[in-house]
C-alpha cells in the first residue's frame, strides 16, 4: 500500500513539473510576441551622430512594412563589428569601406557592405586664425593622427594651396610625403575625436564631419571642405554593413531601401547643412 501511494505521489509530481514547464514556455512565447508586436526585429549598431539620427528617420516606414528597427548606439568602432560577426546585431552603420576591409583583414571577420548612405566630409576650421589666406609662417595645423584621415587632411590642405605632396600621393600620404611647405606649417597630430578640442590651441584644424557635428560646428564654420564629387567622397562614403550572406535578407534590403529614400536625403540636407552629404543610390547593392 505504501509503495502504491509512493508511486502515485511521484506520478502527480511528474505531471505538475510538466505542467509548470508548459506554462513557462508559453510565457516566454507571449513575452517575445509582445516585445516585437508581431514585427520582425532588425537590430542595428550605430554611432550616435549622425548614424543613429539617420536611422531614426526610417523607423516608422519600416514599421509599416512589418519590421521593428532597434538601434543600439556605440562610441566604439570595434564592438559593433564583432557584434555583427557573432550575430548579436543584424547590421551596423558607422564606417566606410576602407576601414571595414582593414578590420576584416586584421580580425578575420566576414563583413560586407550593403551599400553607401552618406559622406562626412573633412573640413578645415579656423582656430587662432580665421582665414586661410591670413595664415602666418610657422602656423600650427591640427590633423587626425590615423593613417586614413591624416592622408585625407593633407590632400585637403594641398587642395587649399597650403602644401604640395609628391606626385603619387594618395590616401596613404603622411607628412613625409610633403615636398613643398612654403609657410613652414607645423602639423599637430591628434586622435581624430580629440581634434575639435585642440581647435583653440592651433591656427587651423582639419576635423572629421561627425566629430565636427558633436562639437557644435556647422558648414558655416568651414573654411574649406572635401567636395561631394571628390575621390574622398567615393572612397569614404559611410555604409550599411552585415555579415556575409545576409545582404540579401528581406529585412536588410528593406532597411537599405529606406535609407536611400528621398525622406532621408531631405533630412540629411536640412539637418546637417553640408556637414553630412547624402550619396546617390548604389544600384549595385540593391
Amino acid at each position: 500500500m505504501k509503495n502504491f501511494k509512493l508511486l502515485g505521489a511521484i506520478a502527480l509530481a511528474t505531471v505538475a513539473i510538466f505542467a509548470l514547464a508548459g506554462c513557462g514556455a508559453k510565457q516566454d512565447q507571449a513575452t517575445t510576441g509582445n516585445a516585437t508586436s508581431g514585427s520582425k526585429v532588425i537590430k542595428v549598431g550605430a554611432s550616435p551622430t549622425p548614424h543613429a539620427e539617420i536611422l531614426a528617420q526610417v523607423k516608422d516606414q519600416l514599421k509599416t512594412e512589418g519590421y521593428d528597427l532597434q538601434v543600439v548606439e556605440y562610441t566604439d568602432y570595434v564592438i559593433p563589428n564583432t557584434a555583427v560577426e557573432n550575430g548579436e546585431l543584424d547590421a551596423n552603420f558607422f564606417q566606410h569601406l576602407p576601414y571595414l576591409e582593414d578590420f576584416n583583414k586584421e580580425k578575420g571577420t566576414h563583413l560586407v557592405s550593403v551599400g553607401g548612405v552618406h559622406f562626412e566630409p573633412l573640413a578645415i576650421y579656423g582656430g587662432k586664425t580665421k582665414d586661410i589666406a591670413a595664415l602666418k609662417n610657422g602656423a600650427k595645423i591640427a590633423v587626425p593622427n590615423d593613417t586614413t584621415n591624416e592622408a585625407r587632411a593633407l590632400l585637403l590642405l594641398q587642395n587649399a594651396g597650403l602644401i604640395k605632396l609628391k606626385a603619387n600621393a594618395d590616401f596613404t600620404a603622411t607628412p613625409k610625403d610633403i615636398v613643398s611647405n612654403p609657410k613652414n606649417i607645423k602639423f599637430v597630430e591628434v586622435e581624430a575625436a580629440a581634434v575639435p578640442r585642440s581647435l583653440q590651441e592651433v591656427d587651423l584644424a582639419v576635423i572629421n564631419g561627425n566629430y565636427a557635428l558633436e562639437a557644435g560646428l556647422t558648414s558655416a564654420d568651414q573654411l574649406k571642405s572635401e567636395d561631394a564629387s571628390s575621390d574622398a567622397a567615393k572612397t569614404y562614403e559611410n555604409i550599411l554593413v552585415v555579415k556575409e550572406g545576409k545582404q540579401n535578407d528581406a529585412g536588410i534590403k528593406a532597411l537599405y531601401k529606406a535609407l536611400q529614400s528621398d525622406t532621408v536625403k531631405k533630412f540629411i540636407e536640412t539637418k546637417y547643412k553640408g556637414s553630412v552629404i547624402a550619396m546617390p543610390d548604389d544600384s549595385s547593392a540593391k
